[in-house]
Order: structure tokens, then sequence, then C-alpha cells
């Protein structure tokens, strides 16, 4: 089953280890917070934001209450000298609007419970207008009073320094994280560079194992592939080299002695068959060579698709195609040039043997692809029967030999793709998609 949210969860692999250290980080530290909040720092506020109304309420009390100036006096002197709570007197007036904590700054909800339960008189509070103090003003019957509370006294130093903790140890913890992630992803990153790069058929060289024991052991895997692999294909190359050149031999031998042969009526129609089949072999043999081969040895480089094409179709018109040419400007890619050159070459004849017009074309697919389509006026070649015919030799499907075979073996050999399709010019379509 799809989950809805992982569309938003990151696709790589740092960001998904980040996330897996983060998460339950964050849920812990949440989790201790609400603990700490709930408990201690709720029960540490209730019994300052008790003491502060006290004091308030008896200070009001014993100034309502007063007969004289003097004893009034001493109480708001007292109050002072006592609480560190300065309450001036003001004459009769309107209350001051009351003014909300702000987004950052704290707040003491059982201050304004306890003076509402406790005082009996009408007041507002002003959380913003003095950042020592918290002023209160109260409206008693002959006048205001106005109270500033120190906010020391109300809220505890001890929630500043549990939140500077977890924001602080979340951030080490993420750096942490962070710096030792990336360097293993940094490693499997490098091992996927070279495991694309080997599989375009590019030379990549021994890739040194670092990172973590599973990071270092797939690296070595690596290596001991590429180097099996390598060895492998120079050892067929090798062999079937020397099975051709053996062939060879036997063929020439064959070739000079029907040339030797006396030639009459009666043996001439077939001299020149038994020579016909002894050319078609040696085709076959160079061209199972170099299917073989695979053009192994030749080296990726730098190549602008419309020279390489342009100089392929000179080479088709020469031979008697028809062979047109359409190329997208500054069209560069890296691949083999040689063996890229035999891959389009073989579409272009394979094309030119069934039709009677063939057309180029190049272009990009984005900006991680290329193009290149080869399309004929043709009998084409029926959609059930065109995978087989990148089978060698297959007959029933337009293949008489290894020309599409070799073609596509190229194309995945740079990290391609060759596709058969119908053509808009009504015969076949060669569509080769390679990375840039």
């Amino acid at each position: 089953m799809r989950l809805p949210f992982k569309r938003f969860l990151p696709r790589s692999l740092l960001g998904r280890t980040l996330l897996i250290v983060l998460v339950p980080l964050i849920v812990v530290q949440a989790v201790a917070m609400q603990i700490f909040y709930g408990t201690h720092l709720n029960l540490v506020s209730r019994r300052l934001s008790a003491a502060v109304t006290g004091e308030i309420v008896t200070t009001v009390a014993l100034v309502e209450r007063s007969t004289d100036e003097a004893t009034r006096a001493w109480a708001l002197q007292n109050a002072w000298d006592s609480f560190e709570t300065r309450i001036t007197p003001h004459p009769a007036g309107p209350l001051p609007p009351r003014v909300r904590p702000g987004l950052l700054t704290p707040s003491n909800n059982g201050v304004e419970a306890g003076l509402r339960d406790r005082l009996g008189y009408p007041f507002t509070v002003d959380w913003e207008s003095d950042p020592q103090s918290v002023l209160i003003t109260v409206a008693l019957p002959d006048g205001n009073l106005r109270i500033e509370a120190p906010r020391k006294r109300l809220f505890a130093a001890t929630f500043s320094v549990f939140m500077l903790w977890l924001v602080g140890s979340s951030l080490l913890v993420f750096a942490i994280a962070t710096l030792f992630v990336r360097n293993q992803v940094r490693s499997i990153r490098r091992l996927g560079r070279a495991v694309e790069a080997f599989g375009r058929g590019r030379e990549v060289g021994p890739l040194k194992p670092e990172g973590a024991t599973e990071v270092r052991q797939a690296a070595a895997a690596f290596n001991r592939m590429q180097e099996r692999v390598t060895r492998f294909l120079a050892q067929r190359t090798e062999m079937l080299a020397g099975v051709s050149h053996d062939l060879r031999t036997p063929l020439t031998r064959l070739r000079l002695a029907l040339a030797m042969m006396p030639q009459n009526e009666a043996t001439a129609q077939d001299i020149s068959d038994m020579t016909g089949d002894i050319a078609e072999m040696e085709r076959l043999v160079e061209a199972y060579l170099a299917f073989a081969r695979g053009e192994g040895s030749e080296k990726a480089e730098p190549v602008d698709l419309g020279v390489l094409l342009a100089d392929l179709v000179v080479s088709a018109r020469r031979a008697g195609r028809a062979v047109a040419l359409e190329v997208e400007p500054e069209l560069v890619v890296l691949l083999r040039p040689g063996a890229f050159r035999r891959a389009v070459t073989n579409l272009i004849d394979n094309a030119g043997r069934h039709a009677n017009h063939v057309a180029l074309r190049a272009q990009r697919q984005g900006e991680r692809f290329a193009e290149v389509i080869v399309d004929d006026d043709g009998p084409g070649i029926a959609p059930e029967r065109r995978e087989a015919a990148f089978k060698p030799f297959e007959s029933g499907t337009g293949s008489t030999g290894l020309g599409l075979t070799i073609a596509r073996d190229i194309v995945r050999a740079h990290g391609g793709a060759l596709l058969l399709e119908e053509s808009p010019m009504g015969g076949l379509r060669a569509r080769i998609k390679i990375p840039v």
C-alpha cells in the first residue's frame, strides 16, 4: 500500500538517513519538553504567580483601608522594600487597554487568574511596554494604582536554559549526523558513478575502497567484477581474432583454387556461385568478429554528432544510397566514435537494402539524452517481429545477419537503447537514445 505522505519524503540517501536520525530526536525532545513544562515548570509558575498575586492583593488592601497619607505611603514603600514591587497612585480615570504578550514575550496566566479571583477591583495587565516589569493598573474607588511587578519573580530561569539545551543539542546532533552521513553517502555516490560509467563502456580504473565496511566491500567487489569483465572481453577478442585468422586461411585457399580453375561454359556459373559463397562467408566472419569484439578497446571522447553523421551520409551516398540528414547544431555526446559509427552505419545499410529513401536525424531529448533516428520508406517489420530482428541471422524479420545485433550491442555499451518503431515515411524507424 502506498502511503499518502510518501511523496513528501526525501529521495536521497542523505535526506532519508538524516530524517531517520532527526525524527526520533525531535520526538524525544518534544516528550521531554512536555513532561518538563507540564509538571515542573507548571508547578513552579503556579507558585510564583500565587506569591506575587498575594503580595499585590495584600498591598492594595492596605492602601485601600489606610485612613491617613502616612499609612498609605508606608504600605507603598513596604511593597518596594519587601517585594521589589513598585506601586504608584494615579488620579481616577479609565483603565489603559490590556496588552497581550507577544510571540516571544513569556506570560504567566496564573497572575491574571489570581487577581480576578482575589482582588475584587477592575484591572488591566500590560505584558509588552516594560521589558523588566509587568504593568498592572488597578481601579480603586478613589483613584488608580500602577503596579510594576518584576518579571524575574514571575518566570523561572530554568525554562530558558532548558529551551536553549533542547535547541542547542538538536542542532549539534544534526550537524554531527550531517557530517558523518555525508561522508558515507559520498562513497556510495562515487561507487554509483563508477558503475554507471563502466556500464557505458568508459574506462573507470580501480575504485579506492572507502567509507563504511559495507561500502568498502561493495567497492572491492566492483573492482573484482571490472577486472574479470575486462579480462573476459580481452580473452574473447583474442580468441575470436585467432578463429577469424584460421578461417580466413582455408577461405583464401579456396578463393585461389577457384581463380586457378579452368573456366568454360559448363563450370563458369558454378565457379561464380562458389566465389560469391566464399565472399559471403568472409563477410559473416568479419561481422561476427566485430560483434564479439564490440570495439571494447576504444576510448570514449566528446564527439560532435553532426560531424560524425555527416561523414556517414557522405559515405552512404557514395555507395548509391539516398540519405537525407538533419542534425541540431552543437550536439556533442561522450561516446566511442568508431563503435558508434559502426552502429549507425549498420542501421543505414539495413535501411538502404530494403528502401529507396533513408532519413537520418539527430536531436536532443531533454538535458540528459540525445536521439539518433533512422527512417526509411521500405516494407518495415511487423511489431510482433521487431524484437526477433535483433537476433543474429533471424529469418522472417528482414534480418539477414548481425547488423541490428551489433548496433544494439554497441548502443547498450554506451548506456543507451535501440528501439524499432513504425516510421512516418511508411517503413521502419530505428531510434537510438544515448546519454549525453
